[in-house]
């Protein structure tokens, strides 16, 4: 019965966790390692319902995936990479080409994680100001801003190609 439920609750929230992971850490194994992390967090978590699973997951998420960030473990990859020539060379696995390829995609990625927070949480998650607030632990005015800066930056960059986001601001 567990089992069940826990199959489940995978099948239902691993592909967006790990969309999300992703636009951290711009690493799909490094994704993987934290959608995988999580899961086993909320397992051992005596999880209350006072919200939905998927927004509480999300939080776990973009904590471990912050945590990554400042590890260690990503420093060293970051300082490797710094200094590897063959790093333009290296085999790219099909989710970074596949994201690459879109120009949204790549101009998000290049964008401070300060910007890029609540640009892939309204857009792609598709919640509204006041959530991304709670789960940023920021206020709704700061979310305001930060989208606005985020769509200015983004502008310029995408400029070629017209956006319906872009061109409703």
């Amino acid at each position: 019965m567990i089992d069940r439920q826990i199959d489940e609750l995978v099948d239902q929230y691993a592909e967006h966790l790990l969309q999300l992971a992703y636009f951290y850490t711009k690493d799909r194994y490094s994704a993987e390692d934290i959608v995988q992390e999580v899961f086993m967090k909320f397992l051992e978590a005596n999880y209350e319902e006072r919200g939905t699973i998927r927004a509480y997951l999300s939080r776990m998420t973009i904590n471990k995936s912050k945590d990554y960030l400042k590890s260690w473990a990503y420093k060293k990859v970051q300082l490797k990479e710094k200094w590897s020539f063959e790093k333009s060379k290296r085999k790219k696995d099909a989710l970074l080409v596949e994201d690459e390829r879109t120009l949204i995609g790549q101009a998000i990625l290049n964008l401070p994680l300060e910007y890029r927070e609540p640009i892939i949480l309204y857009y792609f998650e598709e919640m509204s100001v006041a959530e991304v607030a709670v789960v940023l632990a920021i206020p709704e005015n700061t979310v305001k801003t930060r989208l606005k800066r985020a769509r200015e930056k983004l502008k310029p960059l995408l400029q070629e190609e017209e956006w319906e986001v872009l061109a409703n601001e």
